[in-house]
């Protein structure tokens, strides 16, 4: 698959009617847009229906799901309500796909490369949200009557996109709103996502290709979406000119949106674009629940701690607990999680002093009290979000420690981890990090005081199990 990189400045061009607005002039720029970082001043918060509903999910359950989130969690702070993709596909992964996993979403192909399936868009090639998995979008502005709904719990909407033009409004070769180009003008046939097939790449060297992202992200405005997930952004290879074109788009269209990139591991390489271009992007792969996974995040959240700033936050994925893969999609057989106690203890200490988003992953209307102790600890989810100078002090093949600030105070989190594969005591030698004194001790997932330290914090910590504590100087 072959991709142009980016080789001029994009076109200053401007829309029309986004949110009802005058007309926005689109200012591109190399080394700084105009994302709103407010929005994402502390790491996002949410759920998003990928790793339980696949590309399946319809209103009644996003809508149950929703209830579940206000009812239970939205007071600790989780207030993101995500539709994953597909959501323009009648009934995505309804056919045997002899090249795929069962239920994926591919469109069949005529021997030519014609769509055979067809997926909901308008005249100018937008995709819209289908009717018959989302009744209300029939007389309402998209998926506007949802976002109402999510609004109206004091919650926020978002929904996940894929890079490019659908293939079928390039081979009906449908026009670009308010410009006298066409898809074919601007899509790159030869640069298709790997993994699904619903749309061609779009030449961010080509009049009015800035113009047609500018008419998709006037839509999800007028939608009242909150946050976008841009997949299919960053591996392989890196989508520079479409992460330029998007970012733009997003910038000016009025409405102020977070933008998250995936998939991942995002190179390295690309840290100082791509977060000047979204608020958070992917560092790992997709996350699964499988210890390997999980350890291997702390090398990338380590690589990447150096770029954890307010707005802009590496993220290590979605979190994969509780009941996953809703008859058996996207991963694997249905099941509960197969991270062990000790392993959520783990994963979510990791998150949370790494400061990565957190985004739940689980079907949250059947089989949620075993995780909600893990998602409801107020001190541990303080950690992830008020925390600064978050960094890995230490790791071996058998343990890790993480260190962070409070804001504001002088106190110190500590996070231990036993990465072998039996019970141990790991030891954090406070001078490593110049902590004299005596502290005291709080363990911020059983609320318990443990005392007044001076020189040495140690915890037995089950296998592949974590500790996590707030260390006040005396």
């Amino acid at each position: 698959m072959g991709y142009r990189f980016f080789l001029a400045v994009v076109f200053i061009t401007s829309f029309s009617n986004c949110v009802a607005q005058k007309s926005v002039k689109t200012k591109v720029s190399k080394t700084a847009i105009g994302l709103s970082r407010a929005i994402a001043a502390k790491p996002p918060m949410g759920w998003n229906s990928f790793d339980a509903y696949d590309c399946r999910i319809n209103e009644q359950e996003f809508k149950a799901t929703v209830d579940f989130m206000h009812k239970n969690l939205y007071k600790y702070g989780w207030d993101y309500a995500v539709i994953d993709y597909c959501w323009f596909n009648d009934n995505p992964g309804n056919w045997t796909n002899p090249r795929r996993r069962f239920g994926h979403p591919d469109i069949r192909m005529n021997a030519d490369g014609t769509p055979l399936d067809t997926l909901v868009m308008d005249e100018y090639g937008r995709l819209l949200p289908s009717e018959k998995r989302f009744p209300s979008v029939k007389n309402s502005n998209g998926f506007k009557a949802i976002a109402d709904y999510v609004h109206s719990k004091g919650m926020k909407f978002g929904i996940h996109i894929m890079r490019g033009i659908p293939r079928e409004a390039y081979y009906n070769n449908l026009p670009i709103k308010g410009t006298k180009y066409t898809a074919r003008d601007i899509a790159e046939p030869w640069d298709t996502c790997g993994w699904q097939n619903n749309l061609f790449g779009v030449d961010a060297t080509k009049p009015g290709a800035q113009e047609y992202y500018n008419s998709v992200f006037e839509l999800y405005a007028a939608w009242g979406v909150d946050f976008i997930k841009a997949d299919d952004m960053m591996y392989p290879p890196y989508h520079k000119g479409e992460i330029e074109l998007i970012s733009n788009a997003l910038a000016n269209c009025g409405r102020p949106m977070i933008l998250s990139l995936s998939c991942g591991e995002a190179p390295l390489s690309q840290a100082a674009h791509v977060s000047n271009y979204a608020h958070m992007w992917r560092i790992s792969g997709d996350f699964w629940d499988k210890w390997e996974s999980l350890e291997h995040n702390f090398d990338l959240m380590n690589a990447w701690s150096p770029f954890v700033k307010p707005g802009q936050w590496p993220d290590a994925d979605m979190l994969p607990i509780g009941r996953l893969s809703l008859n058996n999609r996207p991963h694997g057989p249905e099941r509960m999680s197969k991270f062990t106690i000790p392993e959520h203890y783990t994963l979510m200490t990791l998150w949370s002093i790494a400061k990565s988003p957190l985004m739940i992953g689980a079907d949250l209307l059947r089989d949620t009290k075993d995780i909600m102790p893990f998602l409801t600890n107020a001190d541990v989810l303080n950690v992830n979000q008020n925390s600064t100078d978050n960094r890995q002090v230490y790791k071996n093949e058998k343990y890790a420690i993480w260190i962070a600030k409070e804001s504001g105070t002088d106190n110190r989190y500590a996070a231990l981890f036993n990465l072998s594969d039996k019970e141990d005591k790991v030891t954090f030698d406070l001078e490593l990090e110049h902590l004299r004194g005596k502290f005291k001790v709080k363990d911020l997932w059983t609320g318990a005081n443990k005392g007044v330290i001076n020189g040495k914090l140690e915890a037995v910590i089950p296998s592949h199990g974590a500790a996590l504590f707030k260390l006040s100087p005396q």
